[in-house]
């Protein structure tokens, strides 16, 4: 799916929408494949009148490299420094060039990149990520976008990995009744409000339905006493199939934005999270925005 809108694009600059995200953070990489991510975090920046902070952080791996002696030769660890201290300054012009006349700020830093984002996530209110190809992830080089919410306490905007502008007009979240989905409704909310159609949508075993048609049901009076054009929509299929489910429910009302809460735990524990996180963070068709 083009994430791009042209002539349709919603003017993201309600009040309520620029009064709660004032301030976007991004990891900014020296590569090429990195920038579609950086445009989306300037485009929306830019919608929203808010400050892009830019963030550029590696780090040298930790390695044991020996001579004939079992010694440990010190320039292979001085010559990788310098690579990563390079990238870094590669990432600062990138940044620097791609924000042109918007509030910005920038920070580098030689130090891990996921937990160096999650640090300086304190004074953000919205994370941009993806938008790179998440085939070959370096956590001395690049941050997952499902470690940055387990770690950074603010809602994470994933990019398809051509970016785009985020439109936001229709809306699909993934709702399944946890601290999780909570978390990610309530981050959620500024965009929620300013969308013309939002679709709570349960995806579950048959034993499941009645509770998820109530639940779905209960988040949509809720949703609506905040005058959100909220509606319940809940599908039996297998666990392996709530990914393609919210997908194909986001392509049939025109959405570009998925949102979901985080499920599971570190990703060392279940490898991205698992389940429903993983497969929408695999190779995501459209915009998601997760919380943890």
């Amino acid at each position: 799916m083009n994430s791009v809108v042209g002539e349709r694009s919603m003017d993201l600059r309600p009040q309520f929408v620029q009064q709660a995200i004032r301030t976007i953070l991004v990891h900014v990489e020296a590569e090429d494949s990195a920038r579609p991510r950086l445009r989306t975090a300037v485009a929306l920046a830019e919608a929203l009148q808010a400050k892009l902070v830019g963030v550029g952080a590696e780090t040298v791996q930790p390695i044991g490299i020996a001579d004939i002696g079992g010694m440990s030769d010190g320039r292979w660890v001085s010559d990788l420094a310098e690579q990563a201290r390079r990238s870094i300054g590669r990432a600062e012009m990138a940044f620097h060039e791609a924000a042109g006349g918007i509030p910005a700020a920038w920070h580098g830093v030689e130090a891990s990149p996921a937990q160096t984002v999650a640090q300086l996530a304190r004074s953000a209110d919205l994370i941009v990520a993806g938008g790179a190809p998440q085939r070959s992830r370096d956590p001395y080089r690049t941050c997952d976008p499902a470690d940055l919410a387990l770690l950074a306490g603010r809602p994470v905007l994933v990019a398809p990995e051509a970016g785009g502008k985020l439109e936001a007009s229709a809306i699909v979240v993934a709702w399944r009744d946890c601290r999780e989905a909570r978390r990610a409704l309530a981050d959620s909310l500024p965009f929620l409000k300013a969308a013309r159609e939002v679709v709570i949508m349960g995806v579950c075993p048959a034993e499941s339905y009645h509770n998820a048609e109530l639940s779905t049901r209960d988040v949509v009076d809720g949703l609506r006493r905040h005058e959100v054009k909220a509606r319940p929509s809940v599908l039996v299929a297998p666990t392996d199939r709530v990914g393609i489910e919210l997908n194909r429910k986001a392509a049939a009302i025109g959405a570009d934005l998925i949102v979901a809460g985080a499920y599971g735990h570190s990703r060392f524990g279940e490898q991205l999270f698992g389940g429903v996180t993983r497969d929408l963070l695999r190779n995501p068709e459209r915009f998601v925005l997760i919380s943890h």
